[in-house]
């Protein structure tokens, strides 16, 4: 059997847990780990607090949730709360009021910088939390930083870390930290057996009785004089053991169906409609005198543009020629018909009204014709009165 030789695998990568800390940390905030980086001066605003920062370093944290250096040093009757007041009349700004207390001797250096220190990480740890909005940076010098210990970013967001896992160990539900806070009835939590009050330790029992389902966990630490994040770790405990719970949201209620809305009205279709009857002008109310009503009249015939053209002569009709003896000569019969012949002006008939007409009459193709004189009629019009002479 021949042995054949390999090369040793490569070792596997191996993760430094120093190291692995600070990338953590840096990215627990990469804009404040870029301004400290860049060693920038001035305030950096978040949605839950703000960091002032000196040189790339924090000196002062300020956030709602976290009570302020004022509460902490007054509450324990470490200071009295008419010095403080004094004291920041004077000066104008928290930070200057400590070192004018300690400069008067009414306070100590060491309490002042261990309470400094204590509302710093504990507004930082609110300030850092996970917000929805982006933070802002402003730059500039707002808060003298002489007499102040500055604290690097990356020991405040290792401490933010320590206090997330703790507080994760605990509870995980974060619902106790930012909501109004109840005691939950016994058959509300069947699975777990709330502890009896009096088993609970003191720190616990003073926060458990100002749970009355208004007061928020911030609200509790103000009363309390004790910083917020210390008021979270007991909050947390407590409804790890069933004694405490977030306020129940107040269920939505249904929107109601929406109505359909009414039909507008269809404008009518437009229609040509008949003019409307000559109305009268109103007169006044005195009776006029009554006249006779004058008789209707027709309502005479347009009058023509132009005469019309007179008719052509019919045409004359030549009687026999009697054989016979002819008749006595006398007065032409009554009945005979008048001559046809061309009327003369003194006895032309009266003409007689003619028809109203609607239109002018087209011109006759005949009045357009010339008169035309034929010999032969003109010869039987002589024999004819010839004959009417006998």
């Amino acid at each position: 059997m021949r042995a054949v030789r390999t090369t040793a695998p490569p070792p596997l990568p191996r993760r430094h847990r120093a190291g692995a800390a600070e990338l953590v940390a840096a990215g627990l905030s990469p804009m404040l780990s870029r301004l400290a980086a860049e060693r920038a001066t001035g305030v950096l605003v978040r949605e839950r607090g703000t960091l002032h920062l000196a040189e790339g370093r924090v000196v002062h944290a300020e956030s709602p949730a976290a009570p302020g250096l004022g509460v902490l040093l007054t509450a324990r009757g470490t200071l009295e709360p008419a010095a403080w007041r004094e004291a920041v009349d004077r000066t104008g700004s928290p930070q200057d009021a400590g070192r004018l207390l300690v400069e008067l001797g009414r306070l100590a250096a060491g309490a002042l910088e261990l309470c400094r220190l204590g509302a710093l990480f504990d507004a930082a740890y609110f300030a850092l939390a996970p917000s929805s909005a982006p933070g802002r940076f402003r730059y500039g010098d707002p808060l003298p930083s002489a007499g102040l210990r500055p604290v690097p970013v990356a020991e405040v967001e290792r401490a933010t870390l320590r206090r997330r896992e703790l507080l994760y160990r605990i509870w995980p539900d974060p619902g106790t930290d930012t909501a109004a806070l109840t005691r939950p009835h016994p058959a509300a939590a069947p699975a777990r057996r709330p502890l009896p009050a009096l088993a609970l330790p003191p720190r616990q029992r003073a926060v458990l009785a100002l749970v009355d389902g208004v007061r928020t966990a911030a609200d509790i630490a103000r009363a309390l004089g004790r910083p917020g994040f210390h008021t979270l770790v007991d909050l947390r405990r407590l409804a790890a053991a069933g004694l405490v719970a977030p306020v129940p949201a107040p269920p939505e209620r249904p929107a109601p169906p929406e109505r359909p809305a009414p039909p507008e009205p269809s404008a009518p279709p437009e229609t040509s409609s008949p003019p409307a009857p000559f109305a009268p002008p109103e007169t006044s109310s005195t009776p006029a005198p009554s006249s006779p009503p004058a008789p209707s009249a027709r309502p005479a015939p347009p009058l023509p543009t132009s005469p019309p053209a007179p008719t052509p002569p019919a045409a004359l009709t030549v009687p026999p020629v009697p054989t016979g003896p002819p008749p006595p000569a006398g007065p032409a019969p009554t009945g005979r018909a008048a001559p046809t012949g061309p009327p003369t002006p003194t006895g032309r008939p009266a003409p007689t009204e003619p028809p109203i007409p609607t239109s002018p009459p087209p011109p006759s193709p005949a009045s357009s014709l010339p008169e035309v004189t034929d010999p032969d009629i003109t010869l039987l019009k002589r024999l004819r009165d010839a004959l009417e002479a006998l």
